[in-house]
């Protein structure tokens, strides 16, 4: 166990593991329990819309899914920090993880890309395309 466990709480036979490791583990160990995060089909769902926005070019600019992702995770609500460059010549974004996004979050920030798609006219799929799909 000197690498831990990860048990998901999805039902009642899981949640008795759960307390009988509790038990079993040493004095000193830490539990960590936070909600799931985010699923490889919202992940792929996320880039797909990305990449359409992206292609869109809504109001003419020309942005990579990249930098699409951290418009929309401060539109949703997820803001970020800048911190000065080692060098002093210009600034870095910090807190654009939406790997650290739980469900709910996520859906969140897909439900900002919908939005904005909507307000700009920019027709959305929803398809996953086999080439990004998990």
């Amino acid at each position: 166990m000197a690498d831990g466990q990860t048990i998901i709480l999805n039902s009642d036979y899981r949640r008795m593991q759960a307390h009988r490791l509790i038990e079993q583990v040493p004095q000193g160990a830490v539990l960590n329990i936070r909600p799931a995060r985010r699923t490889n089909d919202q992940n792929a769902l996320m880039w797909a819309l990305l990449s359409e926005i992206s292609r869109a070019k809504p109001d003419g600019r020309c942005l990579s899914p990249e930098v699409w992702k951290c418009l929309f995770m401060d539109a949703a609500g997820f803001k970020c920090t800048f911190e000065p460059t080692l060098d002093g010549t210009g600034v870095i974004p910090l807190g654009f993880k939406s790997s650290r996004l739980n469900k709910a979050e996520f859906s969140d920030l897909i439900e900002a890309i919908h939005a904005f798609a909507a307000e700009k006219g920019i027709a959305l799929s929803d398809e996953i395309e086999p080439a990004f799909a998990a």
